[in-house]
Order: structure tokens, then C-alpha cells, then sequence
């Protein structure tokens, strides 16, 4: 009898204590591990990759001003979430719109509380990075020329209003998730959010002074370049991390997500060096960005070769965005917001809906594994978010406009440049080269 005891303790000790206490949510530390690495690796990607990104694509004058605004996107999200941002996003479901305000302030929620097999306080810190990055890369369609007080302004109401309520549709148990759209790690959220945003802001703003008529070369591509390398190593936490569990499906994330930057970057560099007849370092970068942008909302949920087909077209896509459609639509989207992640997170949302792969994740298929209507259901969730999203920025411009008494420097301050004018700074001491 006592061996028998021994032999089922011993047995039950080594099983998996989820398999052990099915049915409850329980800690797993290698998850847990695995998400705080992400969240740290994404929190990378909005005051370093992203601001060294926008910031070498930046003129001299403005190139401060753009790490600035990088950084208080990112402080001022960061406070916002704890705030209201995580309950609007991911409290109760009210009528498939916005969450209830159970956690304002994070209450209700304590150090042993679990979002699956993780601390709910890691899983609301991984989501905070995404809303802080979201609002990041509005800027790119309009640095140069707004307002650091606008800007201010506009990032608190525009993360509150148009932000959370499309994260709860999508991720909080909203009626774009409950529709069966499939978004693994925000490209609705995310890209097509912040790429629509920025191309309605650009629009509304106007164009830079002598855009058009002078070159405005950018003050860095090596700042540009290393930035792209670090939003690529951070969107492995991006991506991968979305899965929020360390298994296959997060390996898989991983895998496709490396393998779309690299097909992008080199698409791109190829059709520019076709088009152009030079493949220069930007170009290589920006495709880096476009594959990454495409594969996000699919990542989860294609396999390899639907990866390729997704960084070729992102690649392709990317550089006509930039190039053809802006000049053909004349709008001065400085940094190109809208034609990388507007349009490439389109593209992505699409094609996830196309390749999406059974057996990758279960219940996740596309047309061409025999479920045509997720092709729909996509483009129903793409058509959705950018209406919301333009109406919702156009919406808080007005009121960032009211509040701020303007959204545009002074044509003096816009001359002269806004590290100097705004910050009382420069990016480079050159007084003695």
C-alpha cells in the first residue's frame, strides 16, 4: 500500500501541474519569462528603434524634436494605460464597443491575479507597448511641423478615443474578435490604426513649407538603419510574443516573422534598384519595416510560404506606396506613416485571411485552405478600422486644435527648425568641424 502511495505521488509530481489542476488558470514561469521578455524587447522599439528610425529620416533641424515626441508618446501612454487605457481596452465587455472602467487605476487586479498563465499586471504591460508604439508612428506623417503642446494633447485623447476601443473590438473580447477577424499581433490595431491616422492628420495639417520645391534630405540614414535593425529585433516580442505562451506557434511566429522582414527588404531593394537604378540603405531598411508590418497580424497563423508571399507583396507594396501613390495623391506624409503601415498593414490583414493555416493554429483558416469567408470577415475588419479611425482622429484634431489654440508651428519656427525653436537644442555640435 505505501509503495503504491509512493509510486502516484511520484507520478503526479511530474506531470505538468496544468495538466494536474485542469481547468484553472495557473502560473507557467517559462510563459510568464517569456512574455516580460517581449514586453521589454517591444518597449525597445518605441524610444530607441523607433525614434532612431523617424529621427535619421528627420531633417538636421528637426531631429530632436522628433526623438522628443517619440519619447513623450511613449511616457504619456505609459501612464494613460494604468490609468483608464487597460480597462477601456480589456475590461468587461460593454455591448461589443469598449471595456467597462472595473480597473481604472488598475483596480480589482493584484501581484497573484492571471491573464491565462501569466500575471495579468505582465499581460496589461505587454499591451501598453502596443499602444504606446501605435501612437509613436502617427508621427511619421507629421514631423517638421506640429505643435509639441498639440502633439502632447492629441496623444492623450487619441490613444483613449481611437485606440482602446479598437484594441477591446479586436483583442478585449469586442465584436470584431466574437466576428472571427484574425489580428495575431496588430495589424488592425496597430498598423492600419496609426497608418490612417497619420495620413488624416498629415492631410489636415498640410504640407511642410517648400515641400515639393527643395530637397529635404534626411539627417541620418545610419540612424535610420540601426533603427530598423532594432525595431527587427524587437518585433521578435512583438510578434512571437503575442502568443503569449513560450510553444510552437510562438517558434512559428518567430520563424515567419524573420523570414518576411528579410524577403521585404529584399524586394524592395530590387524593385528600387530596377526603378531607380540605385539600392540604397534606406530603401533596404524601409522594405525590413514593410515586411514586418505585413506579417504582423498573421503571424500566428501562416506558415513559411505564406510568409514569403507576404514579404514579397509588403516589399512591393511598400515601395509604390511611398513613392507612386503619394506623388500621384500630391500629400506630404513626411516619414511615410501611411504608405508603409497603412498600406502594408492592409495588405497583411488581407493576406492572413488568405494563408491562414489550420495547422499552424487551430480554427485560424483563410480561402486558401478552404474558408473563403475569412477573406471577408477581413476586409469588413480593415473597412471598419479605418472608417473609425478616420473619423475618431479628424474628431481629436479638432479638439487638439481648440485646446492647443493651433496644430502648426509658426512659418518662423518651421524655418528656423524645432529643435532650436522648440527645445532650445541641436542634435549635432558641427560649430567646429
Amino acid at each position: 500500500m505505501i509503495l503504491k502511495k509512493f509510486i502516484f505521488t511520484t507520478a503526479l509530481s511530474l506531470l505538468p501541474i496544468s495538466e494536474v489542476l485542469a481547468g484553472e488558470e495557473v502560473l507557467n514561469a517559462g510563459d510568464t519569462s517569456w512574455v516580460i521578455i517581449s514586453t521589454a524587447l517591444v518597449m525597445m522599439m518605441t524610444p530607441a528603434g523607433l525614434a532612431l528610425f523617424y529621427g535619421g529620416m528627420s531633417r538636421n533641424k528637426n531631429l530632436l524634436n522628433t526623438f522628443a515626441m517619440t519619447f513623450v508618446a511613449y511616457c504619456l501612454t505609459s501612464v494613460i494605460w494604468v490609468m483608464w487605457g487597460y480597462t477601456l481596452s480589456f475590461g468587461p465587455d460593454q455591448a461589443g464597443i469598449i471595456g467597462g472602467l472595473n480597473h481604472l487605476f488598475m483596480a480589482g487586479i493584484g501581484v497573484n491575479d492571471l491573464s491565462g498563465t501569466i500575471p495579468t499586471y505582465v499581460f496589461a504591460l505587454f499591451q501598453m507597448t502596443f499602444a504606446a508604439i501605435a501612437v509613436a508612428l502617427v508621427l511619421g506623417s507629421v514631423v517638421d511641423r506640429m505643435k509639441f503642446s498639440a502633439w502632447i494633447v492629441f496623444t492623450v485623447l487619441w490613444v483613449t478615443v481611437v485606440y482602446c476601443p479598437i484594441a477591446h473590438w479586436v483583442w478585449g473580447g469586442g465584436w470584431m474578435g466574437k466576428m472571427g477577424a484574425l489580428d495575431f499581433a496588430g495589424g488592425n490595431v496597430v498598423h492600419i490604426n496609426a497608418g490612417v491616422a497619420g495620413l488624416v492628420l498629415c492631410l489636415m495639417l498640410g504640407k511642410r513649407i517648400g515641400y515639393g520645391k527643395e530637397a529635404m534630405f534626411p539627417s541620418s540614414i545610419t540612424l535610420s538603419a540601426l533603427g530598423a535593425a532594432l525595431l527587427w529585433f524587437g518585433w521578435f516580442g512583438f510578434n512571437a510574443g503575442s502568443q503569449l505562451a513560450a510553444d510552437g506557434v510562438a517558434g512559428s511566429a518567430f520563424l515567419v516573422t524573420n523570414t518576411s522582414a528579410a524577403i521585404g527588404a529584399l524586394t524592395w531593394m530590387f524593385f528600387e534598384w530596377k526603378v531607380n537604378k540605385k539600392p540604397t540603405v534606406l530603401g533596404i531598411a524601409s522594405g525590413v519595416v514593410a515586411g514586418l508590418v505585413s506579417i504582423t497580424p498573421a503571424a500566428g497563423f501562416v506558415s513559411l510560404s505564406g510568409a514569403l508571399i507576404i514579404g514579397i507583396g509588403a516589399g512591393i507594396i511598400g515601395f509604390y506606396g511611398v513613392t507612386v501613390l503619394k506623388r500621384r495623391l500630391s500629400y506630404d506624409d513626411s516619414l511615410d506613416a501611411f504608405g508603409v503601415h497603412g498600406m502594408c498593414g492592409i495588405w497583411g490583414a488581407l493576406a492572413t485571411g488568405l494563408f491562414a493555416d489550420p495547422a499552424i493554429t487551430e480554427g485560424a483558416r483563410g480561402l486558401f485552405y478552404g474558408n473563403p469567408k475569412q477573406l471577408w470577415i477581413q476586409f469588413v475588419s480593415i473597412l471598419a478600422t479605418a472608417l473609425f479611425t478616420a473619423i475618431g482622429t479628424l474628431c481629436v484634431l479638432m479638439v487638439t486644435k481648440y485646446l492647443t489654440h493651433g496644430i502648426r508651428v509658426t512659418a518662423e519656427d518651421e524655418i528656423e527648425g524645432l529643435d532650436s525653436a522648440i527645445h532650445g537644442e541641436r542634435a549635432f555640435d558641427i560649430s567646429n568641424s
